[in-house]
């Protein structure tokens, strides 16, 4: 299962652990259950504080605990934790064995403190680059508090489960038996959700805050960057994002960012969080941006209000708040969302496999879903509402060679078509001939470009009849001391390597507008 040289990093990790462990097995005669007992024989292998026994007690099977012995605290995965879960797995084997998390220690309280007994059940695939995030967090939590147990499920390992819950998008997240969230949630995300005084709590604290120099409303790679330019001259910066990583943590491969030949959205998201917290910079979370108030005066204080009631003020501000996916807006694709209706096909798409599918939309993005699925579905069907593809010609090339996939060119999706729990059809028209049809299908993946995150700008900045705040060549807006940088702008390209330069340019032009208007010193009495 592991080759040496992971075995040896491995085993490097494990030295960290200072109390003993047990893993212990759930197995039967199956496959993957011969593949979970080898992958646990090696673990126990490589450390003289991990034993293992099999107990076959579990429901679930293949499936292992990981105990702290002689105590209450355990981590309980469902399925063979390799792919992007393997770093799930490491984690959990140390802070199980004693290893501290490295987690700010008031949300490490916040965890302990929290009353009740809990039961979480996530419901993972491999391939998803968002699921470790949850994965980790709540094993972090049923570590630090022995009240709350946590189980991480494969869901292409447990598909009659997965079916009988119908569930359709990962993660998947319950709580005692009832569904509790689905999407890419951290840990401070799942305590808001469970601690409902955290958020006026922390709106509380913002209130408190001195004014800034630099506020930066956004915390993808164009707001990281803002965030460190401006923090490296010496000046007060602050950074609020909605969640820090942006877009980019729904983002699967990066081969693209120059120098490092490839990396994952997840990884690029961490190490920018990392630089920036390198720095004197105040980040604050977990926290949407609702509207934008001019200074009332040259020179004077910008405030950003923010959807906890609390607001910021700052003598200049650098708006960086990305874009995301675009939606179809057709009848049944919000009630289908996460039902059939998706929009990551490589977290989503193992809990397809052997069913008919769509992919909409005719780009890169599009096209790349469309060969990815069809080496897990049964068919997928691809529509683009132009009358040609806009992909690379590789990639449609590749896409036209596939057996099980079809390409219908000129049509338009109208509507999104369940049976009230989960997607059945999708009704389409042919744009030149005006015929309707139905395509029968059990997934839609909805891939169509991105909406910038502005509406809440309307009417305050100059936006583009695209909605883009339009910037000048300093990433200057129509407002006083406020600029811009990433997708959210007229910037014609919307890249990570772009965003992150025009994100230094923003807050150099801020440090600029500073220099050029500070106030002007008292004047000296002439009264002796």
């Amino acid at each position: 299962m592991l080759d040496s040289s992971l075995q040896t990093q491995l085993k490097g990790y494990l030295e960290r652990m200072t109390l003993p462990i047990e893993l212990v097995a759930s197995l039967d005669d199956s496959d993957s259950s011969r593949e979970l007992d080898e992958l646990l024989g090696q673990i126990a292998s490589l450390s003289d504080k991990i034993t293992l026994r099999r107990a076959d007690d579990d429901a679930r099977k293949p499936s292992f605990l990981i105990v702290r012995t002689g105590s209450d605290v355990s981590v309980r995965f469902a399925g063979i934790p390799l792919g992007h879960e393997f770093t799930s797995l490491v984690l959990a084997l140390l802070q199980v064995g004693g290893y501290p998390p490295k987690v700010e220690a008031d949300l490490i309280e916040q965890v302990r403190n929290l009353p009740g007994d809990f039961l979480f059940e996530t419901y993972f695939s491999l391939s998803c680059q968002n699921c470790p995030d949850v994965v980790q967090a709540l094993n972090l939590m049923s570590v630090v508090n022995p009240r709350i147990r946590h189980v991480a499920i494969d869901g292409a390992l447990f598909q009659p489960e997965v079916e009988a819950r119908q569930i359709m998008a990962v993660p998947s997240v319950y709580l005692n038996g009832q569904p509790f969230a689905s999407g890419r949630m951290e840990l401070a995300q799942i305590l808001a959700k469970l601690d409902t005084g955290a958020a006026a709590r922390e709106a509380e604290k913002i209130r408190t805050k001195d004014a800034f120099e630099v506020l930066i409303v956004g915390g993808g790679p164009a707001g990281a960057s803002a965030a460190i330019y401006a923090a490296r001259k010496g000046i007060r910066t602050g950074i609020a994002a909605e969640r820090f990583g942006g877009q980019v943590l729904d983002t699967m491969g990066i081969e693209n960012f120059i120098s490092v030949q490839e990396t994952e959205g997840p990884k690029l998201a961490t190490a920018l969080e990392q630089h920036v917290k390198s720095y004197d910079v105040d980040i604050m979370n977990l926290q949407r941006a609702e509207k934008l108030i001019p200074a009332q005066e040259p020179g004077g204080l910008i405030e950003v209000q923010l959807a906890s009631g609390a607001s910021l003020k700052s003598r200049s501000v650098v708006l960086a708040t990305g874009a995301r996916w675009r939606s179809m807006n057709v009848p049944g694709e919000d009630q289908y969302r996460n039902k059939g209706v998706a929009y990551c096909p490589h977290c989503d798409g193992p809990l397809y496999k052997g069913k008919r599918v769509a992919v909409i939309g005719g780009g890169n993005s599009g096209v790349e879903a469309a060969i990815d699925l069809a080496g897990i579905v049964s068919h997928v069907t691809l529509i683009e509402f132009d009358t040609r593809l806009r992909a690379d010609e590789v990639l449609q090339r590749k896409l036209r060679s596939l057996p099980n996939a079809t390409v219908l060119l000129n049509t338009q999706t109208t509507e999104v078509i369940g049976d009230g729990q989960k997607v059945v059809s999708l009704a389409a028209r042919d744009r030149a001939t005006g015929e309707s049809r139905s395509i029968e299908l059990e997934g839609i993946f909805v891939q169509i470009g991105l909406l910038p995150n502005t509406e809440w700008l309307k009417g305050v900045v100059n936006l583009s009849p695209r909605g883009e705040i339009i910037i000048d060549d300093r990433g200057q807006t129509s407002l006083p001391g406020v600029f811009a940088a990433g997708d959210a702008t007229t910037v014609p390209f919307k890249q990570i390597i772009i965003a992150m330069g025009a994100g230094s340019t923003a807050a150099l032009s801020a440090f600029d507008h500073l220099i050029r208007n500070s106030a002007p010193a008292a004047p000296v009495s002439a009264a002796a």
